[in-house]
């Protein structure tokens, strides 16, 4: 009798094949990234909450904010981003659509933290893309 060890794949929509590896590197790259993003949000929410004079507002930008409030809302989608990490990391398939939605949140509250912290919103912004990209990539567990 002959043995023969077969792999699984899944088929892409072009035709082409993807091992499970593939699957599971996506998801992970995205929780990481969620992980480290919700905490980096907590951080500057902490910061915001805790003195409004660690950040520097730009004159005359559209959006007047209170700071103390906007702190409460980047520590509250932070801890979000945090617990849907997390879960991707266990395998739950709800996390990936709940996990776009809070990255898309997150990019709002960014885009809205440009005054007070440029750069760093610019970077947040660009890793929740990568984010949506990863979550939206990876197959689902079907």
């Amino acid at each position: 009798m002959a043995s023969h060890t077969s792999r699984v794949h899944h088929t892409t929509r072009a035709g082409g094949a993807r091992s499970s590896r593939a699957v599971t590197g996506w998801v992970a790259l995205a929780a990481s990234l969620m992980v480290f993003n919700g905490i980096m949000a907590m951080l500057s929410g902490i910061a915001a909450i805790a003195n409004d004079e660690v950040f520097v507002t730009t004159r005359n930008y559209v959006f007047e904010l209170d700071l103390t409030a906007w702190g409460w809302i980047h520590l509250m989608i932070g801890l979000g981003v945090v617990l849907a990490g997390v879960s991707l990391f266990q395998g739950s398939t709800w996390a990936r659509v709940v996990g776009i939605g809070l990255a898309g949140l997150s990019m709002i509250a960014s885009f809205m933290w440009l005054p007070y912290a440029p750069v760093w919103a610019m970077t947040i912004i660009a890793l929740d893309a990568v984010i949506i990209w990863a979550l939206c990539r990876a197959p689902s567990a079907s």
